[in-house]
């Protein structure tokens, strides 16, 4: 294993946040690796518990919006307080684990050494210690969790007994021999509910026996084991006996199967590296020990590739959660949801530039089988057209019912943009506009229509009320006017939206666009969170919503725009960190990245890597001393590298715009831009060099530091090699 693309650690995991992990976007595995107690922990994606969630629906509550408006607009600026049905508040259902695979043999006479470790390009995980031999991998292709034991006589189980599983969960369990040698079954229905999930297991026997020790097997004699496992979420009964099939029809070759999903898998992983130079006697190193060199370029080596790593085994059916596709306890802070206003667009930030296109996929996925509930938003809440995005969802529903008084998240209308960006995003590097994504910007644009009616005294547009995540003025309620992130995300998603429908629709939804206020520079020369005049900035807080005109849009730059951007990077400047939060941090990076702020950069970066954020399994925690397990950083600073070195537009290529003094050489090989061409950079003491690989004709405008601007013509499929002697 090439230790940039993997982690080791010389003992097994003592806590689950520390298993080492596997996943394929559907099925999720973590892996502890002690030889004596294998246990691996099955997650899935689809895996939440009722909690009454699951019937929850938008409040109706679009009558009352005209008197809302007056309000608000008639100086009431508490209005939006009492802008609800008067619910208590309601988590989705939360995301919890299945169970774990329990391999229990007896311990050596003498323990020999010992090491696990996890390879990134195959997502293998591998323990081996004394006399005993374990691989497991989620396999991409087959849909199935794959353990391979070698050694020794075992017992093997099916166990519920995670940490917070409710007392009152009905568990089943099944033990059946086969010609092979055994099924297991596991069987749990939640509390108060039809809803249920099972997992099976297929025990695959090679040159032993099998025979019953319930509730699980015990094998003797065997020159190895091959274990099969899937889990279904489901209504009322599984049928256990097609899933049996479906699993015995798998090759029962742990080589077969890691085969077809090295196909998928490996040409994924391997599209996007990034080499730093570091030292290779700190690439050697455990990750729990590099972990202790917050200035090491290995370890940014390392967190790169394992967050590009992650990221891609947690996408599939869905993308990412706040945990990734992996928790080991059933009390997962804030649901494990998706948490739509920051962090799941923080997480999938590098999909585009680090060429995982499989994770745009999935937040696809995930967004247009939930429209039909976005239209319901708009409807309920608005008495309006077209969709509005929900603040949480658990993956089932995309209704907007999670809100309070204190965070009236039924207010925020900018969410459907912010998720559809990375779509766009997509498809400007691929250079073909999904029909799916249009039709969603369209269902968007119209909502817009309906929504921005309202105007002031001199005529201008309002946005009303209005809604900064997660966040309010320092003399004001929480739901206001002309947010600057919804006045953002309105002008980004009507003008999207426009060139996606060339024609009349276009043209209103342009005209609409140019009616919305200007952005507003307050007293202390930053971009205010709201433009509207009179509401005072809060600056101590963990979310940066308003300098969406920043990133991930290009509302705002230094080359289009230096006065606004002046002003942003000033709003940077005086925003705190509030409570530490690690997708604060990172995000502050990224748009310190757009503008140009090296200096700002490393310092978010230092806070992460010498805050005790990452576990040894290289995932990450919310809060410093790996406090909550959370994936917002470890999915997070690939993106932040990336757009240190490269951002790309349609029509622009800007190279090292904030580079970091403490990386001074490298290569970033394989990157896609957003004028449909791959990108290979190298830069160190002697310069810096660029190879473009473009895929379609176009001319776009070269950004470099110091030279300034000037034209480049892309001919598709002809390289181009960039040194400081060509521009």
């Amino acid at each position: 294993m090439n230790l940039v693309h993997g982690t080791w650690e010389p003992h097994p995991a003592a806590r689950w946040e520390d298993a080492f992990l596997s996943g394929n976007g559907h099925h999720g595995a973590l892996v502890f690796g002690d030889p004596n107690d294998d246990r691996v922990i099955v997650t899935h994606h689809t895996l939440v518990r009722p909690n009454g969630g699951e019937h929850a629906r938008p409040p109706e509550l679009a009558a009352e919006l005209p008197a809302l408006q007056d309000r608000l607009l008639g100086g009431d600026l508490h209005a939006a307080e009492h802008f609800t049905d008067h619910r208590p508040l309601q988590w989705v259902q939360p995301f919890h684990p299945a169970f774990q695979v329990r391999l229990r043999g007896t311990p050596p006479a003498e323990p020999g050494p010992y090491r696990r470790s996890v390879d990134f390009a195959t997502g293998e995980t591998t323990a081996a210690g004394g006399d005993r031999t374990s691989r497991v991998f989620v396999s991409r292709a087959d849909d199935v969790i794959v353990q391979q034991v070698t050694g020794p006589d075992l017992d093997i189980s099916l166990d519920h007994r995670l940490p917070g599983a409710p007392a009152d969960l009905a568990v089943g369990h099944g033990a059946v021999l086969t010609p092979d040698g055994a099924l297991l079954t596991l069987r749990a229905r939640y509390p108060g509910s039809d809803r249920a999930y099972t997992g099976v297991t297929l025990v695959v026997v090679t040159g032993g026996s099998a025979a019953l020790a319930l509730p699980g097997v015990r094998i003797t004699g065997a020159t190895s084991v091959l274990l099969l496992t899937r889990v279904r979420r489901h209504t009322g009964d599984l049928d256990v006996t097609a899933q049996q099939r479906a699993l015995t029809a798998l090759p029962h070759s742990y080589t077969a199967l890691l085969d077809r999903h090295l196909a998928l898998h490996r040409t994924a992983y391997d599209r996007v590296t990034l080499d730093l130079r570091a030292d290779p006697a700190e690439r050697a190193l455990p990750g729990s020990e590099l972990l202790k060199r917050a200035q090491s370029p290995a370890l940014l080596e390392r967190l790169f590739a394992a967050g590009r790593y992650h990221l891609l085994s947690s996408a599939g059916l869905n993308p990412p959660r706040l945990t990734g596709l992996w928790t080991g306890d059933w009390d997962t802070a804030w649901s494990g949801a998706f948490t739509n206003d920051a962090n799941l667009n923080l997480q999938t930030a590098s999909a585009t530039a680090a060429a995982l296109p499989e994770v745009t996929a999935a937040l696809a996925s995930l967004i247009h089988r939930q429209l039909d509930d976005w239209r319901e938003n708009a409807r309920a809440v608005f008495g309006a057209r077209g969709a509005v995005a929900p603040a949480h969802t658990d993956g089932e529903s995309g209704l907007s019912y999670h809100f309070s008084r204190e965070y009236p998240l039924h207010l925020w209308t900018a969410g459907a943009d912010w998720l559809l960006k990375p779509l766009v995003d997509h498809d400007e590097a691929r250079g073909a506009r999904d029909p799916r994504t249009a039709a969603a910007l369209a269902e968007v644009a119209r909502f817009y229509e309906d929504f921005l009616t309202r105007t002031d005294a001199d005529g201008h547009l309002v946005v009303v009320p209005s809604y900064s995540p997660e966040n309010r003025p320092a003399n004001a309620g929480w739901g206001v006017l002309d947010a600057a992130m919804d006045l953002s995300a309105a002008r980004h998603a009507l003008r999207t939206a426009a060139d996606y429908h060339p024609g009349p629709d276009a043209d209103r939804w342009r005209a609409l666009a140019d009616r919305l206020p200007s952005h507003r520079v307050n007293a202390d020369g930053a971009l205010a969170e709201w433009a509207r005049p009179g509401l005072d900035d809060t600056y101590d807080h963990r979310h940066l919503s308003h300098l969406h005109g920043v990133w991930p849009l290009d509302e705002i730059t230094p080359y289009d725009t230096p006065r606004l951007a002046a002003a942003a990077h000033r709003a940077l400047e005086l925003r705190g960190a509030e409570n530490d939060s690690a997708h604060g941090h990172l995000h502050h990076a990224l748009i310190a990245a757009r503008l140009r702020d090296g200096h700002r950069v490393a310092r978010a970066l230092a806070a992460v890597l010498d805050g005790d954020f990452f576990h040894a399994s290289l995932m990450s925690a919310h809060y410093p001393h790996r406090d909550v397990y959370n994936a917002d950083a470890a999915h997070t600073l690939p993106a932040v590298l990336i757009e240190t070195l490269v951002h790309s537009t349609p029509d622009r290529l800007v190279l090292l715009p904030a580079p970091v003094t403490t990386l001074p050489a490298g290569e970033l090989r394989g990157v896609r831009t957003r004028f449909g061409a791959e990108l290979d950079l190298a830069w160190g003491p002697d310069g810096v060099r660029a190879v473009l690989k473009p895929h379609r004709t176009h001319r776009i405008e070269l950004w470099t530091s110091p030279g300034g601007a000037q034209p480049l013509d892309l001919v598709a499929g002809e390289d181009h090699v960039l040194t400081p002697g060509t521009w």
